[in-house]
């Protein structure tokens, strides 16, 4: 306390200054024991206190009805001091949890990472943008030793930190699992059976897992719960609704999937996405899957990249750049194999 009783002597002596002639550099050196208040976190009403004793000191015969108005304000100023007390200790705990929060994001960019393969036949285009620090949306390539092409989406309805932690588990069980079992219908039973022992049945994940197998020209799909994509036909130029039923993971460790096919042929695209993009608002309203068609189809004579970030700027822009929820789009558009 001896550095504050030092500034409580220069409290007084500026103050005597100042009330006999009312100059600027005793202004400033109040303003200079302001910030040493602020420094040391000093409550309203110790400083109050402060003024109360240094009038006393230099004016013993101050009036009574001044001395009662000072005790008054000190009064007012206690209850206040105890607020700004606790608002203070609320912004240190925000500023550590943003902190820990701040941590959490690089960590979930760190472990989700994956990385676009190069394909000769496909051409790939990918955006995931979060609205938020942490993502609940999640995508992952993976390519089998028949040079087959594994695509993952998934949303986990909840964000923050447990969704980050939640799709660092699926990413990590993805990985475990043998290259055998690349087909969509038998990598999603194996989630499921993941997500139903080990996350709490409050939260739902969806996925969406497509299988592209190049010596084919085919696509395997199937759904756990996951917002429908869409396939573009070339020849037509007419997008449709990729259909594939099947419940979200984790609900019943026996669940069975259904696995679709489809064959792809140059100039085809398979679109995949989460929510973010078919829930995106105008104003009030959300958009029509109509208007999410017209867009993709704006954009679709584009390379793969082009045409994502392409789309995504364009409802970035409808929505005054704020989404409200994650946005992930993937292309895959066929291409002529390379001779």
């Amino acid at each position: 306390m001896e550095t504050l009783n030092t500034n409580i002597s220069n409290y007084r002596n500026l103050l005597k200054h100042y009330i006999e002639v009312q100059d600027e550099q005793s202004l400033y050196g109040a303003e200079q024991i302001s910030k040493m208040f602020i420094k040391n976190n000093i409550p309203p009403e110790e400083i109050i206190n402060l003024h109360i004793q240094a009038l006393e000191e230099l004016h013993p015969d101050m009036p009574g009805d001044f001395r009662y108005s000072m005790n008054f304000l000190l009064e007012i100023m206690i209850n206040y001091g105890v607020a700004h007390q606790e608002n203070h200790s609320l912004r240190e705990e925000q500023s550590e949890l943003k902190s820990e929060i701040a941590i959490a994001a690089g960590m979930q960019e760190t472990l989700l990472a994956t990385t676009k393969p190069d394909v000769d036949c496909l051409d790939i285009g990918v955006v995931s943008v979060s609205a938020n620090q942490m993502s609940g949306d999640y995508y992952h390539f993976l390519k089998g030793s028949d040079d087959s092409i594994g695509i993952a989406v998934a949303d986990v309805i909840g964000k923050g930190i447990p969704a980050a932690l939640c799709m660092s588990m699926i990413k990590y069980s993805m990985d475990s699992l043998p290259e055998a079992t690349m087909s969509p219908k038998t990598i999603l039973e194996n989630l499921n059976r993941v997500v139903e022992r080990n996350v709490d049945a409050s939260m739902f994940i969806t996925m969406f897992y497509t299988q592209f197998i190049p010596s084919e020209s085919k696509i395997h799909y199937a759904s756990a719960g996951h917002e429908p994509g869409f396939y573009y036909n070339a020849e037509t130029k007419k997008f449709e609704e990729i259909k594939a039923k099947g419940l979200v993971l984790g609900v019943s460790p026996e669940t069975d999937y259904r696995q679709y096919e489809r064959s792809l042929h140059d100039g085809d695209m398979v679109i995949l996405l989460t929510d973010g993009v078919t829930e995106c608002r105008q104003g009030d309203r959300f958009i029509e899957t109509e208007e999410v068609l017209e867009v993709l189809d704006q954009y679709s004579d584009l390379p793969a990249q082009e045409m994502v970030d392409k789309v995504y700027k364009h409802f970035e822009r409808m929505q005054n750049f704020q989404f409200r929820d994650d946005f992930t789009l993937i292309a895959l558009k066929k291409k002529p194999v390379t001779k």
